[in-house]
């Protein structure tokens, strides 16, 4: 039987000024009907550019120069645009990695995920509207009945990601290729979203390609891996092989990644005064209260890691430090003194004290502003610094953050890799000069190599600058990186809260320990274990767990 997906000798190029450079160099695969095959690598590696091959796609700027990409017998390079929109979307299927960047923000999330099955004339609108429901409780979304009726902006982003999958399912493809779908998942929801896809992929015999930099999530989907650096095939085998027994010194070395733990500060003086200290906070959106009675303190040098599942009000305990979201009641203080709950009525030296660092750099850099602009606008607005002094503070913080000032300072958002983006992120937070940072999963859509270069460069900054982090998160592992204390936070509560050591030594509270047990394993048959402990055989028996 002749393979659903088969790439011979493809080689892609993408544009640099007027030269091409190379970005994937001879890659081949082989894809079955049924088989899920992972693509790792570190970023920049080529797996985006190479999954999205296997469509027939090139980017704007990327062409396709040699070699083919069949899909069930037909030429996708040298299809015609009208068999491309045929198979697109019906029969070949994309999940992206940033969904908050993919979705229409001016059309409700039900009117987006019928589009496809009415288009290709696989459902009428109902039947599509029913299932995308029964795909929105497969896929553990909160109130499945109505969610769909919400726009893009009234969901989280891991919320948004699961629609993006379940729209991705609609047509019931026989080809789906996952970007880094899980990326903005807590641990908890992430095992339920990948069982979910698992299950799926199974039960219509669907051929996936799973984009990730996470390995114990790749062992869990894949049936082979293939490795990838920097355009080049390191290596290709099934799964179990390559974890027991990977070949080459770059895949070795992506197993051992995340070696890096900070070691133990001394205990915090008890009459020590915190830099922030948020006493019993309740806040709502509208008469919706999402915050109950919260209360934590985040000291001088210190790191405060606060996890949970997506909704147990993370962000929005942010929001309320930052003053985006004032406080039904509590108070927020700052080196002992209240802070006004209104960000808008908090004076210039205030503001500049807590600053955010963001989860996905795509869309909190503005693509129409240089380097220089972006992290300029905060050292003009807070140091007053303008001209030629002015870009001399850019170039400074470009230094702090490693990155070369000559080299950097006038590019665009777009001609930078994720992680370097994550850094232009880290800078702009910087040039405030502030005390406390907020880090809102700036790992999370991370590959493990470059997410290590990161927390290594947070934790230099905090050793020299003296800063206080708010690590929101859902990696356990980062957790036990950097983090000085935690705060578990649960349905708008806070459940437990101590020293990083003593929250990771039993015995826990019962959500701890669920978060804990959740976070996948480099065994392939971790997952399918998990479900068995857990007495569930599927997602859908899952979701339904939990309704």
């Amino acid at each position: 039987m002749s393979a659903l997906v088969e790439i011979n000798d493809i080689w892609i190029e993408g544009r640099a000024d007027e030269t091409w450079m190379p970005i994937i160099n001879g890659a081949s695969m082989s894809l079955n009907k049924g088989e899920v095959l992972g693509l790792i690598g570190e970023s920049g590696a080529g797996k985006s550019t190479l999954g999205l091959a296997a469509m027939g796609f090139a980017r704007d700027g990327v062409r396709i120069s040699k070699g083919s990409v069949t899909f069930d017998g037909i030429d996708l390079i040298n299809a015609s645009a009208a068999v491309k929109r045929d198979l697109l979307g019906k029969r070949i299927a994309y999940v992206a990695q940033s969904a908050a960047a993919s979705f229409n923000p001016s059309h409700r999330l039900i009117d987006q995920h019928v589009e496809g099955p009415v288009q290709h004339g696989v459902s009428t609108r109902v039947e599509s509207v029913n299932d995308g429901i029964e795909l929105y409780r497969r896929l553990r979304l909160p109130d499945p009945d109505n969610i769909g009726f919400r726009y893009p902006h009234q969901v989280s982003g891991g919320q948004l990601q699961r629609a993006m999958t379940a729209m991705a399912m609609s047509c019931r493809p026989d080809l789906i290729i996952f970007d880094e779908p899980t990326t903005a998942l807590d641990v908890t929801t992430q095992i339920e979203v990948l069982a979910s896809i698992r299950d799926i992929v199974e039960q219509f015999d669907t051929a996936a390609i799973y984009i990730t930099h996470d390995l114990a999530v790749v062992a869990q989907m894949a049936d082979k891996i293939k490795v990838l650096l920097k355009g080049d095939e390191v290596e290709e085998a099934d799964t179990r092989t390559m974890l027991s027994d990977p070949k080459e010194d770059y895949t070795k070395s992506l197993w051992a990644v995340r070696s890096f733990k900070r070691p133990g500060k001394a205990a915090v003086p008890e009459d020590a005064t915190p830099v922030i200290s948020v006493r019993n906070v309740t806040a709502a959106y509208g008469k919706a209260v999402v915050l109950h009675d919260v209360s934590f303190d985040i000291h001088a040098g210190r790191t405060v890691a606060v996890v949970g599942e997506s909704g147990s009000g993370k962000s929005t305990a942010a929001r309320c430090i930052t003053g985006l979201l004032p406080p039904l009641e509590g108070h927020v203080e700052f080196d002992g003194e209240a802070l006004p709950l209104d960000y808008r009525k908090r004076n210039k030296m205030q503001l500049r004290q807590a600053q955010m660092i963001y989860q996905m750099a795509d869309t909190a850099l503005n693509p129409r502003k240089s380097i220089g602009e972006i992290i300029g606008r905060p050292v003009e607005f807070y140091m007053d610094l303008k001209g030629a002094k002015k870009r001399e503070r850019v170039r400074a913080l470009l230094d702090e953050i490693e990155m070369e000032p000559d080299l950097f300072i006038d590019r665009l958002p777009s001609e930078l890799s994720g992680g370097q983006k994550q850094r232009i992120g880290i800078a702009r937070a910087l040039a405030a000069e502030p005390k406390f940072i907020i880090c809102d999963e700036v790992t999370s859509a991370l590959d493990q190599l470059v997410a290590e270069g990161i927390l290594k460069l947070l934790a230099r900054l905090q050793d020299t600058l003296g800063l206080s982090y708010m690590f929101i998160t859902h990696d356990l592992a980062t957790v036990k990186s950097i983090a000085d204390e935690v705060v578990v936070m649960k349905d708008g509560r806070v459940v437990e809260q101590g020293p990083k050591d003593e929250m990771f030594t039993p015995p826990h509270h019962s959500y701890t320990d669920l978060l804990l047990s959740s976070v996948p394993e480099m065994d392939p048959d971790w997952l399918t274990n998990l479900l068995a402990e857990r007495g569930v055989d599927n997602l859908g028996d899952a979701a339904a767990d939990r309704m």
